[in-house]
């Protein structure tokens, strides 16, 4: 008899029910990301912080906080922006007290995953961060002893607990949680506990559960809360160009990842102007000449609108995915069934149902004739014959109409014509592990269509992000469906020799984490025709001023050179997949910023690793800021917008952010400072034109010398 969860609308009530089942030493696991149910957490929290007899371990990934500025400058543009995005959002209490390092003693926090950066300063996180692949994560906290999982669920409807979406976060819990009864049937005891929160999209499939699977509920209206938006990030020049780049690389018809952040939009960018702007799109094509610098694009990419169409397979489903979906790209539906998959992928069976995709059904063995009760089953499960029919002794059956299921007898064919669908169903666009993303990104997932709906599936990142069977789907499916794999991610810097940094320092101190990037990595070598394809953009700026992202050497990699594939700067594409050592070198000193190459070709030339005779090419030195620029030109005015999907910032607030960040960077070193302060203070001070900035900023009148100080400040980077 299944179990009935504990429904309550008070937060200690359920508090309670938890401890009461497991005790007072907690190790509580929480979702990635999005999933974690605030007001449980905190309260949790708090009854750890007033009560030093109980003991509580949090291990979890991406603990998100609303964005806070370092400077004073910073502060004043972040909190106005903070209050009108998060305002309405509680915050997680742990997550804040990690940050300013106030955990109390019978607390700890471990992640598997951080905010980018957001813990490189803090050394009691670096030292509880849990280094795993996404797709040991289930492994690893059970290995740490957890006795209770909590996230946010979505319900269908108030009071109706007959079922609940895991929604945001099915990526882990489809898996965890049957173990943990597992646990229970030990006679270990563990605690399931849900947090209902109305805000959040109800996505069915695989996302859907039976509200049994959870212990205790906590369900008050009162108390929901929009979700904590990621905001769109400005799409650089060079961001850009790295997403043509991966846009020449994707297969009609075949299946894409991609993750967060400005790069992945500007690969969906590129792709959607591909698909909608093919011409603007071929004049950048054009005027890279990327057919002939790069002829590895006509065996493994494309160059003209989609017609079959893409599938996504991703661990994260970004928001970039419901633009690819409007722009009419992602529509390639796969199947849960390896034969089926098998027959579309080779051309067999297509969209459209007649009789002759019983007869294909038939001559490949999938069905027989006469059709048995099981094939009958089997064709309505994907809208070849219509739920309406029947099988009854030996006979199709619906309404009034009876005859005999015989693909050899014509009278019967003429009249089973009239039983069949009209295209086949149950197919997905997107299998998805988690979200998260801009709040009109929820928005939108909240106003699917129910067709649109029905084609995501959010599920389990084991079966996502590796080929072993899973409940959800066998090796073969996954290798039928996901055909022409193009597994995109984004990387810190690379190696001559082809490894690739992502997540640490060579300190060792932890940036983010490893995630799937790995998985996605490995599945590209075991796959047939997929690719990994990573990208970087070739420089940065660091307190020493600018420095390059391909380097000769690196004291840590996250994907080492025995896996090297594709890599993408704004310079073009480095293919090194089964290529020597010297070509590996060379194809990545080809995409690297031009001020560096002599440095890096004299390196790999000292190693031994590059013939000495060897002389840069002097179309390699055309490798440029201005040169990039000039390529998205060629596209015409606005083909390469700084937001292409929208924007939480208002026109001043852009313009002020472009002037934090000169100011930023020209600090970054003592003398810089210097510099700046000098320059700021010797300036004229602000006119009518800046009035409005000011205003902003909270600096039209300034009452002390340091916002006076301030103010001098941004009037001068305002005016570079």
């Amino acid at each position: 008899m299944a179990r009935t969860p504990q429904v309550s609308s008070r937060i200690e009530e359920c508090v309670d029910a938890l401890i009461e089942r497991v005790g007072r030493d907690i190790t509580l696991g929480l979702p990635l990301g999005l999933g974690k149910p605030v007001h449980l957490v905190n309260a949790l929290y708090r009854r750890a912080q007033g009560d030093t007899g109980l003991r509580l371990h949090i291990v979890t990934a991406i603990s998100p906080l609303a964005p806070g500025g370092k400077s004073s400058l910073e502060k004043r543009f972040i909190e106005p922006f903070a209050e009108r995005l998060y305002g309405r959002i509680p915050e997680l209490a742990y997550a804040r007290d990690v940050e300013a390092g106030r955990l109390p003693s019978n607390v700890r926090v471990s992640e598997f995953f951080f905010q980018a950066g957001s813990c490189l300063n803090n050394p009691v996180q670096q030292q509880n961060y849990v280094c795993t692949n996404y797709t040991h994560a289930v492994r690893d906290l059970l290995a740490l002893d957890i006795n209770v999982v909590a996230q946010m669920v979505a319900s269908p409807g108030d009071g109706e607990y007959d079922r609940v979406s895991l929604s945001c976060n099915p990526d882990l819990s489809l898996d965890l949680i049957p173990l943990m009864r597992e646990r229970e049937s030990a006679e270990r005891p563990v605690a399931v506990v849900g947090e209902v929160n109305r805000t959040l999209p109800y996505l069915g499939n695989d996302a859907e559960v039976p509200a049994h699977v959870f212990d205790v509920l906590y369900d008050n209206a009162a108390d929901d809360y929009p979700l904590f938006p990621v905001p769109q990030q400005p799409v650089k020049p060079a961001d850009h160009m790295i997403g043509f780049y991966a846009s020449t690389l994707i297969e009609d018809g075949g299946t894409l990842q991609v993750g967060i952040g400005s790069l992945g939009a500007a690969v969906v960018h590129a792709t959607c102007l591909r698909h909608r702007e093919n011409a603007a799109w071929h004049r950048v094509f054009e005027h890279l000449k990327v057919a002939d610098r790069f002829p590895m694009v006509a065996r493994w990419g494309g160059t003209e609108p989609f017609e079959t169409g893409l599938y996504g397979c991703s661990e994260m489903m970004v928001d970039g995915f419901l633009q690819l979906m409007k722009a009419g790209i992602l529509t390639r539906q796969v199947y849960a069934d390896a034969d089926l998959q098998e027959r579309i992928n080779a051309g067999e069976i297509g969209p459209d149902i007649s009789l002759q995709t019983l007869d294909r059904l038939r001559a490949a063995e999938l069905i027989d004739s006469p059709l048995r009760a099981r094939d009958v089953q089997w064709l309505q499960r994907f809208g070849i014959i219509r739920d309406s029919v029947d099988l009854k002794g030996g006979r199709l059956v619906v309404g009034d109409l009876s005859l005999e299921p015989d693909l050899d007898d014509e009278a019967a064919r003429e009249q089973l014509a009239t039983l069949l669908g009209d295209r086949l169903d149950g197919g997905t666009v997107l299998h998805g592990g988690f979200y998260i993303g801009p709040a009109d990104f929820y928005q939108q997932l909240r106003e699917l269509s129910p067709e649109q709906a029905a084609s995501i599936c959010m599920t389990s990142v084991n079966f996502i992000n590796h080929l072993y069977d899973h409940r959800f789907g066998n090796q073969r499916l996954k290798a039928a469906q996901r055909r022409e794999s193009r597994f995109i991610n984004s990387a810190m810097m690379c190696t001559l020799d082809g490894e690739v940094v992502s997540d640490g320092l060579e300190d060792g101190r932890v940036v983010s984490g490893v995630g799937g990037q790995y998985n996605f990595v490995a599945m590209a070598h075991e796959l047939p025709r997929a690719r990994s394809i990573l990208t970087l953009r070739s420089t940065r700026n660091g307190s020493g001023g600018l420095q390059s992202n391909i380097v000769f050497s690196y004291g840590h990699c996250t994907i080492p050179r025995h896996l090297r594939d594709i890599v993408i700067t704004e310079y073009g594409i480095a293919d090194l997949r089964g290529k020597c050592d010297e070509d590996v070198y060379l194809a990545l000193i080809r995409i690297a910023d031009a001020r560096f190459q002599p440095q890096l070709l004299k390196q790999a030339q000292k190693a031994g690793k590059v013939h000495a005779s060897f002389k840069l090419p002097a179309s390699w030195r055309h490798n440029t800021p201005e040169a990039v620029r000039a390529a998205l030109e060629a596209a015409g005015p606005d083909a390469f917008p700084t937001f292409p999907f929208g924007c939480d910032f208002t026109e001043d607030e852009l313009t002020l952010m472009g002037a934090l960040q000169r100011l930023r960077s020209a600090t970054a070193s003592r003398r810089g400072t210097l510099k700046t302060l000098w320059q700021a203070l010797r300036g004229d001070p602000a006119g009518d034109d800046l009035a409005p900035l000011l205003k902003r900023m909270d600096l039209d009148v300034p009452a002390t010398w340091k916002e006076r100080l301030d103010q001098r400040l941004l009037v001068h980077a305002l005016r570079q």
